[in-house]
C-alpha cells in the first residue's frame, strides 16, 4: 500500500495525506513545517494564533508517529521558541534522543541575545533498536595556511585520517546565504545538512518522508544517497520546482558507498563506510612499537649474511658426526 506513494510529491494538505499513509511504514520523518513568524509563503499564511498553530503541529506530530517504523526517527527543525512546545507534544508518543543545534547566523533583535542557531529535535518510535549511525566530518583547517585549527590537545598522532565524528553541535553546515543558490523560497535548507540527517538514521532502499517538502531538499538528499522519499506539498510553484530538480539529482558516491559532498570535497560519511575507506591512524605508542620493529627486522637482514658461512660449517659438522 506505501508503495504507491513512494518517490512522489503528493499535492495538497498535509493532515489529509499523512492520514492515507500506513501506520509503522516510512524508516524516517524530517519535517521544517513554518516558523509562525509572517514569512512570505506562495500558498500559506505563515500567521496564526498561537493556539490554532500548536493545534495543527500537534496532530502533524502524532501523525508523523504513527507512520514511523518502529526502528525509524522522527526530526523535526525550527526556531527553539516552537521547539519546546513540539518536544512536549513528542514526549508524549515518541523518545527523546537529541536537541541538535545548528550553528547558523542570524541578525541582532535588539534588547535580546542574538540568535544564532537552529535547533533539530531528533526522537525514535521505541527506545532502543532503533536505526543510528555515527557520522565523521573533515577536521577543520585554516582557508590560508591549511592548519588544523584545533590542536587536540596535544594527541595528534591519535586523529582520525579523515575527521572526527560529529557532536550535537553542527557548526560545519552554513545557510544559504547567496540568492544565486536560492529557490524561491523563504525557508531553504542546504541540501547537505540534510544529507547528513539520512546518512545518520537510515540505509540505502529505506523511505524518507518530508510532509513541508518545500523546493525538494529532503527528497533530492535521499536521491542521491539512494534513498526513497515521499513529499508532501501544498504549493504548485514549490512542487513544479522540485521536481524539476529531483529529476535532476544523480547518486553521491565515493568509491562505493554513499557520502554527502559539499563544495567538491566529502562533507559527511557514516564511520562504518570511513572505517573501510580511511586507513587507522597509529597512536605514539603504535608508531614508537612499530619503528622498534623495523630496526630489529634490519639488524636481521645485517647480520644474517655475516653469519651464514658459520651456520653452513656448523651444519656440515654435524652432518659429518
Amino acid at each position: 500500500m506505501l508503495e504507491r506513494f513512494v518517490d512522489r510529491i503528493l499535492p495538497g494538505d498535509v493532515l489529509e495525506h499523512l492520514s492515507k499513509i500506513p501506520s509503522d511504514s516510512v524508516d524516517m520523518c524530517f519535517a521544517d513545517p513554518p516558523f509562525n513568524l509572517e514569512k512570505k509563503y506562495n500558498s500559506y499564511k505563515d500567521q496564526r494564533p498561537d493556539e490554532e498553530y500548536l493545534a495543527w503541529c500537534r496532530d502533524w506530530l502524532t501523525e508523523l508517529v504513527r507512520v514511523t517504523k518502529p526502528t525509524g526517527s522522527i526530526f523535526i527543525h525550527n526556531i527553539p521558541k516552537w521547539l519546546t512546545y513540539y518536544a512536549a507534544i513528542l514526549n508524549e508518543h515518541a523518545y527523546f534522543k537529541h536537541w541538535i543545534v545548528w550553528d547558523a547566523m542570524s541578525n541582532p533583535l535588539g534588547k535580546t541575545l542574538l540568535p544564532a542557531h537552529y535547533g533539530i529535535l531528533f526522537y525514535t518510535k521505541q527506545p532502543k533498536g532503533f536505526k543510528f549511525y555515527e557520522i565523521r566530518a573533515p577536521h577543520r583547517k585554516c582557508r590560508v595556511c591549511d592548519s588544523y585549527l584545533k590542536d587536540y590537545g596535544g594527541k595528534k598522532d591519535q586523529m582520525h585520517p579523515f575527521g572526527a565524528l560529529v557532536s550535537d553541535v553542527w557548526t560545519d553546515i552554513y545557510r544559504i546565504r547567496h540568492n544565486v543558490r536560492r529557490d524561491e523560497h523563504p525557508c531553504q535548507l542546504p541540501i547537505h545538512l540534510l544529507e547528513r540527517i539520512v546518512l545518520m538514521s537510515t540505509d540505502a532502499g529505506d523511505v524518507v518522508l518530508d510532509p513541508f517538502l518545500g523546493t525538494g531538499t529532503t527528497a533530492i538528499a535521499a536521491k542521491a544517497l539512494g534513498r526513497h522519499y515521499i513529499g508532501i506539498e501544498l504549493d504548485p510553484e514549490y512542487q513544479r520546482i522540485a521536481a524539476q530538480k529531483i529529476a535532476q539529482t544523480t547518486p553521491s558516491f565515493y568509491q562505493g558507498v554513499y557520502v554527502s559532498y559539499y563544495l567538491g570535497k566529502i562533507q559527511s560519511i557514516r564511520d562504518v563506510d570511513a572505517r573501510e575507506l580511511f586507513p587507522p591512524q597509529l597512536t605514539a605508542p603504535e608508531k614508537k612499537r612499530s619503528k622498534v620493529k623495523g630496526r630489529m627486522e634490519e639488524a636481521e637482514i645485517l647480520v644474517e649474511p655475516v653469519l651464514q658461512p658459520v651456520l653452513l660449517e656448523k651444519q656440515a659438522e654435524y652432518t659429518l658426526a
